[in-house]
């Protein structure tokens, strides 16, 4: 695997506000994919990047923006559907032979690690994911995805089929002026434990689900 795969973006952005640190091969369960860091220019958040393939800005490419999501990323947490998307986002673009995931470290919509203990605390007590942000006085969803767009431009995307549910998530990249060629619907097999935490994010937060399979 070779790492002159990124090819640069044709139109580069103007005063950028991340740079890409570092580069290299990581071999998975999934597949063989090529990882990159990135830090922030003007905050003290980092991302990484997972991609396979050419990156060239006229081939539509799947991309995902994941934020972490500790409990579920790393420790299997059946409350949400994280882990699984993360895992399905990995198989998609082995499959196709070509597409990146940003992974941002945005944990619980942007509220920290901490916090998203604190309001599964409150969710044990009969919340749901948006109630119990509101009750510890914290926004809904903090998240920002503008650096995670001018990453898939430095790595020389222009027109994308993101893997998303989340339609703010969608207008965000767009906004930012990459070319959303398709919406790629990605619903996983759950546990029981996630139903009313997926039911709220389509009723509450307009996320596109069906909750209607098997």
């Amino acid at each position: 695997m070779e790492n002159s795969a990124i090819q640069p973006c044709c139109d580069p952005i103007e005063n950028p506000s991340v740079e890409r640190v570092a580069l290299a091969n990581l071999p998975t369960e999934w597949g063989d994919f090529q990882i990159a860091g990135y830090r922030s220019l003007i905050s003290k958040e980092e991302y990484v990047v997972l991609f396979k393939g050419e990156m060239n800005r006229e081939t539509p490419t799947l991309v995902r923006i994941h934020s972490q999501c500790l409990t579920g990323d790393v420790f299997g947490s059946t409350k949400c559907d994280c882990g699984e998307q993360l895992h399905t986002t990995l198989q998609m673009i082995q499959q196709e032979g070509r597409g990146a995931i940003v992974y941002q470290q945005q944990e619980g919509r942007g509220i920290g690690i901490l916090n998203k203990i604190r309001a599964y605390a409150l969710q044990d007590q009969g919340a749901d994911t948006v109630e119990a942000n509101e009750r510890l006085g914290l926004a809904v969803d903090l998240r920002d995805y503008q650096q995670c767009a001018e990453i898939l431009f430095d790595l020389g995307l222009c027109n994308v089929k993101v893997i998303s549910n989340n339609p703010l998530k969608l207008q965000a990249l767009e906004d930012a002026g990459l070319k959303i060629v398709e919406r790629v619907s990605i619903e996983v097999d759950s546990a029981e434990d996630a139903a009313g935490y997926l039911r709220t994010k389509k009723e509450k937060m307009g996320h596109l689900l069906e909750l209607n399979r098997n």
